[in-house]
């Protein structure tokens, strides 16, 4: 996202992390943008990352969006709870017929 963009690399100059972006050749732009940072600023970048709600990932490490992962497992037991709540119908009303 362009805000994310601005917000980022106005915390890095902030944070004085050395990085190098050529925003010419990324090789999949709408995918994000690729920045090369060096590895003993990595505590630094988890800092802007926290604080200003970016949600990024790097090509060593992949970091996955939490947030989407709460919203499946909410799902997945809602789902559960209802096949339960329907199986015990299912008993229920089977011992009522017999």
């Amino acid at each position: 996202m362009p805000k994310d963009k601005i917000t980022f690399e106005s915390e890095l100059e902030k944070q004085k992390v050395e990085y190098y972006c050529d925003i010419e050749n990324q090789p999949m732009f709408e995918n994000g943008i690729r920045y090369f940072i060096q590895d003993v600023d990595r505590i630094k970048l988890d800092k802007i990352f926290v604080e200003n709600e970016i949600i990024a990932h790097t090509e060593t490490i992949q970091i996955s969006d939490y947030r989407d992962g709460k919203k499946a497992q909410k799902l997945y037991l809602k789902v559960a709870g209802i096949v339960l709540v329907i199986m015990i119908l299912i008993v229920i009303i089977d011992s009522l017929v017999r």
